[in-house]
């Protein structure tokens, strides 16, 4: 039975290759459910590395001039570099992620297009190296699933927000309890599968951290044990 300490390293060294070799997945298989989304790197310039997500949380996260946006696993740096466009020379951004590789790709295209409102820093999502109300918005992008321990994300999401911060998270979900078997491998919790947690314990994890007015605004209808995308917004109560 795997365990939870084991997971992180198989997730790391995992994308640890990715930033190496770029590229993204073929479908959403149990090998890998995170893909890239076309519309989002169509809007950046000599962006390298892998494309990895399952959503468009900019799209709902509606981030505005002078903001501070924060990218949960931000990977070779994509949405946090357009998060940081949007924001302007008034906002900031910032990616955390915890692969050294990834950071640097990031930290590489983020000087390819000029983009000095925006940090990459190295640490866990679970504990991130960040103030508390640092964000007006955070967003993640196909990255918690990957976490043995999810509500430890979500509180960490809401302390770095400020009162009346927004959380926009698109994320592998299921419906119902996935199979043991399928839980228990590591090469599936790296794919963005085998983390899948059900998308009501999923929202359930949001609101035990404090937020408010949780709601799905994006997913697929699809059988039981099956997963999928899903893109849930929350709030932090302003007072």
């Amino acid at each position: 039975m795997i365990r939870p300490e084991e997971i992180k390293p198989q997730v790391r060294e995992h994308y640890a290759r990715r930033a190496a070799g770029g590229g993204c997945c073929g479908g959403a298989t149990i090998a890998d459910a995170c893909c890239g989304d076309a519309a989002e790197t169509q809007e950046l310039e000599g962006v390298f590395g892998p494309s990895l997500g399952c959503g468009s949380p900019l799209e709902h996260a509606r981030v505005q001039a002078g903001e501070t946006v924060v990218d949960l696993g931000s990977g070779a740096g994509r949405e946090t570099i357009l998060a940081a466009k949007q924001a302007g020379s008034a906002g900031r951004a910032f990616g955390v992620d915890m692969t050294p590789e990834m950071i640097q790709k990031a930290r590489e295209n983020a000087a390819r297009n000029g983009a000095g409102n925006v940090e990459f820093v190295l640490g866990d999502i679970e504990g991130m190296p960040l103030p508390d109300g640092t964000a007006d918005v955070v967003i993640s992008n196909c990255v918690i699933n990957l976490l043995p321990d999810k509500a430890a994300a979500f509180r960490e999401a809401y302390r770095i927000l400020k009162p009346g911060g927004r959380l926009v998270v698109a994320d592998m979900v299921s419906n119902g309890p996935l199979p043991q078997v399928i839980r228990e491998m590591a090469g599936a919790w790296a794919g963005c599968v085998a983390g899948a947690a059900d998308i009501s314990a999923y929202l359930q994890l949001i609101r035990d951290a404090g937020f408010v007015e949780v709601d799905t605004v994006a997913s697929t209808s699809v059988p039981r044990s099956v997963v999928f995308s899903a893109t849930v917004t929350a709030r932090r109560p302003a007072a």
